[in-house]
């Protein structure tokens, strides 16, 4: 590892530390340097500023993680051979690299449970952009997967996934306090099967009769109109 690419790595790794511990507003770049033990040049040089550091250390950790999830599930199409795909076989792609990546993302996960939870909405822009090619290819996989489920009431289903990966991922430890040790949080291939079994039913309950539906020019309005939204920030 050269030099350069020394300073970067470190520079990534106490920012993503810091971030996550206290929030990106309340971090500054200076002390993000000095804890490093370089200068804000460097920051300026490696990504430009402080939104393109806050970018780089989501990138940095989730890039591979979303990579992984589209071979899976390009193995998981692949292996169907032009027919049906299981809803679980795409849960398994889409939660299990998350799983086994917690550890070394750990604090990279913390920093986007801040996002979400943050009233910033440029950050929580730059996190969305980074699952924008994930979103459209599992969205797509699972909605072909789930015939009858209407449009709303899946992506309140998809919420409720998303939010039981993201507390599991964060706080798995609390599990083992919660049941007194009945539970382990730390066995990823137990948490895996949980999470595809409760995902996978959940996703298919029967829908309420009486839930509001949109129609589906509203689903295109509402989706171009985040979009819109993001691109603005």
């Amino acid at each position: 590892m050269t030099a350069t690419t020394d300073t970067r790595e470190r520079l990534l790794d106490v920012a993503e530390v810091m971030f996550a511990e206290r929030g990106v507003r309340e971090t500054s770049l200076r002390g993000i340097t000095q804890k490093a033990g370089t200068n804000l040049a460097a920051v300026n040089y490696h990504f430009g500023s402080k939104n393109g550091l806050v970018g780089a250390v989501f990138q940095r950790r989730l890039g591979p993680i979303n990579a992984e999830r589209l071979r899976r599930l390009d193995e998981a199409e692949r292996v169907a051979a032009g027919g049906p795909v299981t809803l679980e076989a795409i849960l398994r792609a889409f939660l299990e690299p998350a799983l086994h990546g917690r550890r070394d993302a750990h604090a990279c996960f913390v920093l986007v449970a801040r996002a979400h939870l943050a009233p910033d909405p440029e950050l929580r822009a730059m996190l969305m952009s980074a699952f924008d090619a994930v979103a459209a290819r599992f969205g797509a996989a699972l909605q072909a997967s789930l015939p009858g489920i209407p449009p709303t009431e899946f992506f309140w289903r998809m919420h409720f996934l998303i939010g039981s990966l993201c507390h599991t991922v964060v706080n798995g430890a609390l599990l083992e306090d919660i049941s007194g040790g009945l539970c382990r949080g730390d066995d990823d291939e137990e948490i895996l099967a949980r999470l595809v079994s409760f995902g996978a039913a959940g996703l298919r309950a029967a829908v309420d009769e009486g839930a509001r539906e949109a129609s589906s020019s509203d689903v295109a309005a509402a989706r171009a109109s985040a979009r819109k939204r993001r691109t603005r920030r």
